[in-house]
């Protein structure tokens, strides 16, 4: 469950699109909907939260609403973006804002009780070693609760471009099921799995690389492509997108992985187990 994104990169990405991102975000509001719908039949009173890659902090007002006593810590990578979160929130009660990469947490063993991750773990170059730093920093008893995306994310694009040429266009997403494995070898008790499609439609395929570009979603796994997008090869991948219209518009789809695991109790040894996967959608 290794790749190679640049951090570096990421963040530049994200810091320009800080200003463009809540406008285009259609999609990742509406995960991040629904991922806090399913903390409504988990019991769970958190002193500490941890948004972990919280982009501009769609989550914090909810999750305040929800767990009125508890303190919300926002992390990015991108300072933009913490900034935008940093004013989400009650007024007086404003998120904790830390700039981080979710790999490396810079924060002690045992300080959460509640992780909540909603389309950010995609970024990770090394998503077993961010489980495993995820369970550190969460208590015992704690709850693990996020969304990332599943391999059949942006397929009419990834097949599109591999009509164009041979560059890294679209990046590959790690399967369900392996994210439940790391799971379970991170140490998490009781993980759930399950996922859906759910289909974005456009009018035209530029339409979609622009939201990519207006929410930073545009930096692939291998680094900087060969050369500059020409006049001719933006028209072949029109052309190659156009055996996916129906009704006239051009459909996008995202495969969204949901899942949730709980750090064992400390007077319980975690023990491996059998994985509860769901599909729906």
């Amino acid at each position: 469950m290794t790749r190679t994104f640049d951090p570096q990169r990421i963040r530049n990405a994200f810091d320009k699109a800080a200003e463009s991102y809540d406008q285009a975000a259609v999609l990742q509001k509406e995960v991040c909907k629904r991922l806090l719908e399913k903390l409504e039949v988990v019991r769970l009173s958190p002193q500490w939260i941890l948004d972990a890659g919280s982009g501009t902090g769609e989550a914090v007002k909810p999750l305040q609403k929800k767990y009125k006593k508890a303190e919300v810590v926002v992390l990015d990578l991108s300072e933009h973006m913490l900034e935008k979160a940093a004013g989400q929130g009650a007024l007086f009660r404003k998120p904790h804002q830390v700039c981080a990469n979710i790999e490396s947490l810079p924060f002690a063993d045992n300080s959460f009780d509640l992780l909540f991750s909603s389309l950010a773990m995609q970024w990770c170059n090394d998503l077993g070693a961010t489980l495993v730093e995820f369970k550190r920093v969460l208590k015992p008893g704690a709850l693990l609760q996020f969304a990332t995306f599943g391999p059949d994310t942006l397929k009419e694009l990834r097949t599109s471009w591999q009509q164009v040429d041979g560059a890294v266009h679209v990046n590959n997403f790690i399967d369900m099921h392996d994210i439940g494995d790391g799971l379970l070898q991170a140490g998490f008790a009781e993980p759930v799995m399950e996922s859906e499609i759910i289909t974005v439609n456009y009018q035209e395929v530029d339409t979609l690389m622009q939201d990519l570009r207006d929410i930073g979603a545009n930096v692939t796994a291998s680094g900087h492509r060969q050369g500059l997008l020409t006049r001719n090869m933006l028209k072949q991948l029109r052309e190659a997108y156009e055996v996916y219209r129906q009704q006239d518009v051009l459909p996008a789809s995202y495969e969204v992985v949901y899942g949730h695991a709980w750090v064992a109790p400390a007077e319980s040894k975690t023990e491996s187990g059998d994985i509860m996967v769901m599909f729906t959608g």
